[in-house]
């Protein structure tokens, strides 16, 4: 259906009664399960980074080797997460969290196992493939059991939960590299992997809305006990043929790119500028970036909710999805752009214990400013393409993971270029050329989507 420049996009609420399937605390209980398998993903990409250099002693290989590895693990995620979220679309959301936490499990072990540059490679992939589906399929969840004026407050929690893994889990890595084994470590994450299997093969039902599953539209006599149909995972890409969701993608990447120039780097710079060599103790310097993520995924989520509704009932009673995004500009104009350009002045002009808590308060504001931007976009993304959110998170988060793949493999090489201050004033312009990107989207947001119609919220599907 084409959505005309001057129409809205739903001027009804009748579809709203497929969201009382479930009972308030069986809802509950699913955002808090899928939010719980969500920590896993965060934990296996952000342990890795501090035992990077143990990893390089114990396989006799250089930091930047060990690095490489995990910039091809960001890649798998973000294929993983393509692939997870297209055959989510047909077989359902419980049987692919199905299908994934086995393949961790696996890909965990044979990290542990690993001997070699090649091994340590393959397995590593096999890992973040295996554990790259529960962000992208935790959104739709959410998408199909809450209404859009709601959405937004569970997502936000959604992703403040899992972030408690993000910003834990480099301390998590840092410690066990100190004090135990990166390879006790990758086993302990195989079995918080099964554990998740277990949980959600008990305890998770199928979210998706009756009759909207690819299986479910295939003729009875081709529905067989095991059912194995191609998909294109590539397919999803498709969706950020839309300017608009082409938009906020960019944003947000530009925006993420802030955090990313803090954190890639953290050993070789505040580790460095300040003395600290102890593993564990720059692993904690991760600890602030992520409260503060944690902080803002949960107030932006809310905040967006409440802008959606006051927005609607100023039209009355018509929802424009591009309104959810007038939730960003705290974080994207003023929190994470000025908290990492002042990182990088003060790292390079402040010594001491001061220079030392002036950089842990700006983590903690880059980190608070980038979910201010983050949660708002996620939530527009399952909003505007709601028969599709599972497919539309995942095309959103696997092309900025690999624009983050890129950054992360340039940050070091600028660092030592042109020094800590001037990349990350770089990185705060970029943060804030992704913040007038999103403005942009609000103000012309009909127009966009007017020029390209990848299958937008209607009313029968919101």
């Amino acid at each position: 259906m084409m959505v005309s420049e001057e129409s809205p996009l739903l001027v009804t609420t009748a579809y709203e009664a497929i969201y009382d399937r479930f009972a308030p605390d069986q809802k509950r209980w699913i955002v808090f399960l899928v939010s719980f398998v969500g920590l896993l993903p965060m934990v296996v990409q952000g342990s890795f980074l501090p035992s990077i250099p143990q990893i390089a002693e114990d396989l006799d290989l250089t930091h930047a080797v060990v690095s490489l590895i995990f910039s091809i693990s960001i890649f798998a995620s973000a294929i993983g997460a393509l692939v997870w979220a297209a055959y989510s679309s047909f077989y359902g959301r419980r049987s692919i969290y199905l299908w994934g936490m086995p393949i961790l499990c696996v890909g965990s072990c044979g990290v542990a196992l690993s001997s070699s540059f090649q091994s340590l490679l393959f397995w590593r992939f096999v890992q973040t493939f295996g554990c790259a589906g529960p962000l992208s399929l935790g959104a739709g969840v959410i998408g199909d059991i809450y209404k859009v004026g709601e959405r937004g407050t569970f997502i936000g929690l959604f992703f403040g939960v899992t972030l408690i893994g993000f910003g834990a889990a480099p301390f998590i890595g840092g410690a066990a590299t100190q004090y135990w084994s990166w390879r006790n470590l990758h086993y302990s994450i195989g079995a918080w992997g099964f554990l998740d299997m277990l949980l959600i093969y008990f305890s998770l039902p199928e979210t998706s809305h009756p009759g909207t599953l690819g299986i479910d539209k295939l003729p009875l006599r081709t529905q067989r006990w095991i059912n194995i149909t191609w998909i294109n995972p590539l397919n999803s890409l498709w969706l950020l043929c839309s300017p608009n969701l082409f938009a906020v993608m960019l944003a947000s990447a530009l925006v993420l790119t802030s955090g990313y120039v803090l954190l890639v780097p953290m050993a070789d710079t505040i580790g460095v500028r300040y003395g600290i060599t102890n593993d564990a103790i720059i692993g904690a310097c991760f600890l602030p970036g992520g409260l503060g993520n944690i902080i803002g995924a949960l107030v932006s989520g809310r905040q967006s909710d409440t802008v959606v509704r006051r927005w609607r009932e100023k039209r009355k009673g018509v929802w424009y999805p591009e309104d959810r995004l007038r939730a960003t500009w705290i974080g994207g104009l003023i929190m994470a752009p000025l908290s990492v350009g002042a990182s990088g002045l003060i790292m390079t002009y402040v010594g001491g214990s001061v220079g030392l808590w002036l950089n842990i308060l700006c983590l903690f504001l880059n980190g608070m400013g980038i979910d201010w931007v983050l949660e708002p976009v996620s939530a527009y993304n399952v909003d505007v393409v709601h028969s599709r959110s599972a497919e539309a998170t995942a095309a959103y988060l696997a092309s900025r993971t690999l624009i983050m793949s890129v950054v992360t493999a340039l940050v070091i090489p600028s660092i030592d270029r042109i020094g800590v201050a001037w990349t990350d004033i770089i990185a705060a312009v970029l943060g804030l050329i992704g913040q007038v990107t999103i403005f942009l989207t609000i103000r012309y947001g009909d127009r966009m989507r007017a020029s390209m119609d990848v299958g937008f919220s209607i009313m029968e599907n919101y």
